[in-house]
């Protein structure tokens, strides 16, 4: 295009220059060696013209000539390259489809049109035909050939971190994705890779590091980093807490972390210990509750709850109803204050809160709750069996799990793999869970309705936990036999009770018969013959 627009103006700007000399007439003569040569000035310019163009085109002539050779060499040259490339393009094609005869045929075409040395994609395309065909030394050959050299090294250095993967050799793998990071800190497979390392053997510093100099490229890989980011400051300030210990610098790690995700619960957690190890009771409690705010969780409650050592179950129990506060209507509130209150032997307030936590959210702990107070308040066993029964058809609580594996405690490592940030609280995946009953909502409030009653037994108060809740009721409850001395001991219980023979002989709760009827009538039998024998004699 620029070549056609000078022509353009070179043509404009002659013909410019004849119609001006055509409008200005004039004589031009030339005596030279005593003969006097005279035309007029337009005929004087266009056979200066004339000339001009005669040199250029002799001049272009000559060069074509004298260049003719290394162009023609320069053509078939280039030709040759294209071919080759295009060999070379269709054997990486069929390498990366699994070709293996395909490929080694378009290999052996590209040597023979193009120079290895010249070209190292080549020594990738014989690499992939070797891995394919399973010759995984001469792959590795290869891959040790592209390392040494500055174009292909990070191609070769993947490729030998891939084989040594596949070998299982984590030390030399270790090795190569260290030299490709040293090199090209920006590769995420090398990177990731000495960044797990690292992890793993808790140089979280190093890791720290390694994570800086990474450069992401899109709004994607910048969360990335901070995520990962956020996992390491947590696993330094746990490693702070525990190991060392340095309360103040694993708080300062932990408050790094919630800067850049301020939900993130196992930085809160142990920002939150740190206070409470530098008897920073009011900080501690701040950063619990506006993590419970945002998401109420468990563990939150528990530390929540038991922050300070010492403290009555009454104590406890009103910090389960200020969480209460901030979260209202939330099943893991209600279940919070039920076993608070159930440890504050506040039986009535424990039972509602735990039946409300089922209607909200059926899981196995809120009826296993159920059972515990039950067994706390009445000891009627068909009751508790009644709430064990719910929990086994219940839907399994949420815990820390990573790839099949659930932890008690946040980990910043699967133990399985070494994956960094893999754990997630989420209802873990059992090989032995049993069906889940549906309308899971529905048979809460159907177990809650179809409780059997208590056994008949003897009546007394209910005792009361706090005279600030609800006064105690009254009701029929079932005693225990206890083998300790005291009043409890001394009044028969419904158990006791219950297990009386209609001739008022009292049977053992443990160890009497089976349940079987024909086992029954058998025993029946033998003690009316038993008792007739003893009347005759």
């Amino acid at each position: 295009m620029i070549r056609l627009l000078s022509f353009i103006l070179l043509v404009l700007v002659l013909g410019a220059g004849f119609a001006w000399l055509a409008d200005r007439p004039g004589e031009l003569s030339i005596i030279w060696q005593g003969q006097r040569i005279g035309m007029s000035l337009m005929v004087a310019a266009t056979i200066a013209v004339s000339l001009m163009a005669a040199v250029i085109f002799l001049w272009w002539l000559v060069r074509v000539i004298l260049t003719s050779p290394h162009a023609i060499r320069r053509h078939f040259r280039a030709r040759k390259r294209d071919r080759g490339y295009q060999a070379l393009s269709t054997g990486l094609i069929a390498a990366g489809a699994g070709d293996a005869t395909a490929a080694r045929k378009m290999l052996a075409r590209t040597k023979g049109l193009i120079n290895a040395d010249q070209e190292p994609l080549v020594h990738l395309l014989e690499a992939q035909a070797a891995l394919i065909e399973g010759r995984h030394d001469e792959a590795r050959q290869k891959f040790e050939l592209m390392a040494d050299d500055p174009e292909t090294r990070e191609l070769g250095l993947r490729g030998l971190y891939l084989e040594a993967r596949r070998l299982g050799a984590t030390e030399a793998a270790r090795q190569y994705a260290e030299r490709a990071a040293e090199k090209a800190p920006q590769l995420p497979w090398a990177a990731d890779a000495v960044l797990e390392d690292r992890a793993q053997t808790g140089e979280w510093d190093q890791a720290l590091r390694l994570l800086e100099q990474q450069r992401p490229t899109s709004a994607e890989e910048r969360s990335q980093l901070d995520r990962r980011k956020v996992v390491l400051l947590t696993a330094r300030a746990g490693a702070k807490l525990e190991s060392e210990p340095d309360p103040k610098a694993a708080r300062d790690d932990a408050l790094a972390a919630l800067r850049i995700d301020e939900n993130f619960i196992p930085a809160g957690l142990i920002a939150a210990k740190a206070y409470l190890r530098e008897a920073n009771l009011r900080k501690a409690a701040h950063i619990l509750e506006r993590l419970w705010k945002a998401n109420p969780h468990p563990d939150v409650a528990r530390l929540f709850i038991h922050a300070r050592t010492g403290d009555s179950p009454i104590d406890r129990l009103k910090r389960a109803e200020k969480l209460e506060a901030l979260r209202p209507n939330n099943a893991e509130t209600l279940f919070a204050v039920g076993q608070a209150a159930l440890d504050a032997r506040n039986f009535h307030l424990a039972r509602a809160k735990a039946e409300a936590a089922a209607r909200l959210a059926p899981s196995e702990r809120a009826f296993l709750l159920l059972a515990d107070i039950e067994d706390a308040e009445t000891g009627d066993q068909g009751r508790i069996r009644h709430w064990m029964n719910q929990a086994l058809k219940s839907p399994r609580d949420p815990a820390w799990t990573a790839e099949g594996v659930t932890s008690p405690v946040w980990l910043p490592l699967s133990p399985v793999t070494g994956k960094l940030d893999a754990f997630q609280w989420k209802t873990p995946v059992s090989e032995w869970q049993g069906p889940i009953e549906e309308g899971v909502a529905n048979s809460a409030e159907e177990a809650i309705r179809t409780l059997p009653p208590v056994a008949i037994g003897d009546s007394r108060p209910m005792p009361r936990a706090d005279a600030s809740h609800e006064p105690a009721r009254t009701e029929p409850i079932a005693i225990k036999p206890s083998t300790k001395p005291g009043p409890a001991a001394a009044e028969p219980g419904p158990a006791a009770e219950a297990a009386m023979s209609r001739e008022g002989e009292a049977k053992p709760f443990f160890g009497g018969l089976p349940d079987d009827p024909g086992v029954k009538n058998e025993a029946k039998k033998e003690a009316s013959n038993g008792s007739a024998g003893f009347r005759l004699f």
